[in-house]
């Protein structure tokens, strides 16, 4: 899967060569999400997007779907390139995971604005709260969604250190699910490969 900064319909591969690809590299971009995925806390995943995870997304839908005309594609892009990186933040989806259906009911009903609360902090300077749900409010007066996709927006200077090995933490400070974790350094190493 060739990265090119920007994804276009003319970068994607066919169905068919996709599918060739798919069977030869499945594994390797598996091991690209898990590396890039930090739970914080027990029920709060994080998966830190890239343009090969996007891009394996894009690929995926039209697979599935078996979309290979233009408009079908140009909309699966229009849906799923926004989640990139830019140079200047980290874009994550975020899940909130309770497999018991009563517990998942209760808890997303409690958790009402988590989405909001998630931070990074950059060694040395100050937090960074998730910018979250631009596309669509993703929560009503009941309960908040067990999916949401957040932006993290890094000043020049917060890029610059993490580039230079600065740790990071990632965390929550809403009142019921408050939890922080060090982003470990092999996750970090790829996540600073996203910043210019």
């Amino acid at each position: 899967m060739q990265v090119t900064g920007k994804i276009t319909r003319d970068s994607l591969m066919t169905l068919e060569a996709y599918s060739r690809y798919r069977k030869d590299n499945k594994a390797a971009v598996m091991a690209h999400r898990r590396l890039r995925s930090v739970r914080l806390g027990e029920h709060i995943n994080l998966q830190f997007e890239s343009e090969t995870s996007i891009r394996y997304q894009i690929q995926e839908m039209l697979r599935i779907e078996k979309i290979f005309e233009d408009e079908g594609i140009n909309q699966e892009i229009e849906a799923y390139a926004p989640l990139v990186p830019d140079g200047s933040n980290w874009k994550a989806t975020v899940m909130l995971e309770y497999p018991d259906v009563n517990e998942r009911k209760r808890e997303l009903a409690r958790l009402i604005g988590v989405e909001d609360r998630l931070f990074v902090e950059v060694e040395g300077h100050p937090r960074v709260y998730a910018i979250a749900d631009e596309d669509m409010d993703r929560e009503n007066d009941d309960k908040t969604s067990a999916v949401h996709f957040v932006r993290f927006e890094l000043t020049p200077a917060m890029c610059a250190a993490v580039k230079a090995g600065a740790g990071v933490k990632l965390g929550c400070d809403h009142t019921h699910y408050p939890a922080h974790v060090a982003i470990p350094a092999e996750t970090l190493a790829s996540l600073a490969s996203d910043l210019r």
